[in-house]
């Protein structure tokens, strides 16, 4: 009777082996549960892109900052034969004493200077209305908030965030805290990446990564090696020939030569604008002196360090800063140039792996 009873006990109890009544066995049910969770977290991880953007965007300017660092560091190293800790320490050294000495010596004479430049733009776009409505072009009222406005429509809402002063030295902290981070030990967070990858697939991803990185490092360098001459040749001009603000037309010119395309158009016409201030001689100078600096710029600096890593057409560039710029305001334009250019090295990576894969799948079906 006891045997009985615990066999009895037996079936009633659950086998933990035996099919439970939420497993699914057709196979086609299962199969169509496996597609729907993959559109369904497709659908997921874009939208979490959406929101999210402004943090990501952080993110990517905290690596062109974390390359430019990197590339400092690695420049230094073909001539001082110290350790790496040490060569990043000499390089966030400088660049630290250049931005305290920009700010005590040079700041006061750059803020006195924008504070007129506003004055000097907005007689000088009120004198080209002016003009536009006696030769028939319409009464044109152009004022400081107009002209604010509408820059503030053009450069996007999704990183309005960094419209405020107290953004945008927020986000510059952070993605210069990230960057510094990331060049420190940039070897260990390719590592944690390469982890989460299939085994097959990391060495693909080293190589992959190992093109970005030289990349990065080439056209930032071009970025960075434009933005001095521009911006000491175009100071170095304006004091020759006597155009007002030199120290602030050099500073914008440098700081806008980041931007290809759209940041000489934009230091140009603010230039020519100061320039004609002063007088038509001197805004004929102004003129010379933009196109001499573009002309070097262009000419000399691009393809002797950017165009040898990679060849941007420079419609690409231009419609990407458009299409970025709109979308995802300042920080999208900023790093257009960039995105593109990591996009082009992981296409042309995909092309390169996929005709080394060709020949193989056609001896395997020889075979």
């Amino acid at each position: 009777m006891a045997e009985t009873g615990e066999t009895a006990g037996s079936r009633r109890r659950p086998d933990s082996q035996a099919p439970g009544p939420a497993e699914i066995r057709n196979q086609l049910v299962r199969t169509e549960l496996v597609k729907a969770s993959v559109w369904l977290g497709l659908a997921l991880l874009i939208g979490a892109c959406i929101v999210l953007i402004q943090p990501i965007l952080l993110i990517f300017a905290g690596i062109v900052v974390a390359a430019m660092l990197d590339g400092g560091t690695r420049l230094l190293g073909r001539a001082l034969p110290i350790g790496r800790g040490w060569r990043l320490l000499i390089v966030c050294l400088c660049l630290t004493a250049f931005l305290l000495w920009t700010i005590l010596f040079a700041g006061s004479q750059i803020a006195d200077q924008a504070a007129t430049l506003q004055r000097v733009v907005m007689a000088q776009i009120d004198r080209v209305a002016a003009w536009a409505s006696d030769h028939g072009m319409g009464n044109l009222q152009l004022d400081t908030k107009t002209i604010t406005d509408n820059l503030a429509g053009t450069v996007g809402r999704v990183t309005a965030a960094l419209g405020t002063v107290v953004g945008a030295l927020t986000s510059l902290v952070m993605i210069m805290v990230l960057g510094l981070f990331l060049a420190i030990e940039p070897r260990l967070y390719e590592r944690g990446v390469a982890w989460m990858l299939p085994v097959s697939a990391r060495k693909d991803f080293y190589l992959t990564t190992a093109r970005m990185g030289f990349t990065l490092r080439r056209l930032m360098a071009g970025r960075l090696l434009g933005m001095a001459v521009e911006g000491v040749g175009t100071w170095l001009a304006c004091l020759a020939v006597g155009i007002p603000m030199a120290a602030l037309m050099g500073l914008l010119t440098g700081l806008l030569a980041f931007i290809p395309n759209i940041g000489a158009i934009v230091s140009g016409v603010l230039l020519v604008l100061v320039g004609f201030s002063a007088g038509t001689d001197t805004g004929l100078w102004a003129i010379v002196i933009y196109f001499a600096v573009q002309t070097i710029d262009g000419y000399v600096i691009v393809p002797m360090v950017a165009k040898q890593t990679v060849d941007l057409a420079p419609a690409l560039v231009l419609g990407a800063q458009i299409l970025l710029g709109t979308l995802l305001g300042i920080l999208g334009l900023f790093l257009a140039d960039p995105l593109v250019a990591m996009t082009k090295v992981a296409l042309e990576r995909e092309a390169e792996r996929n005709a080394a894969g060709k020949p193989k799948r056609k001896t395997a079906a020889s075979l």
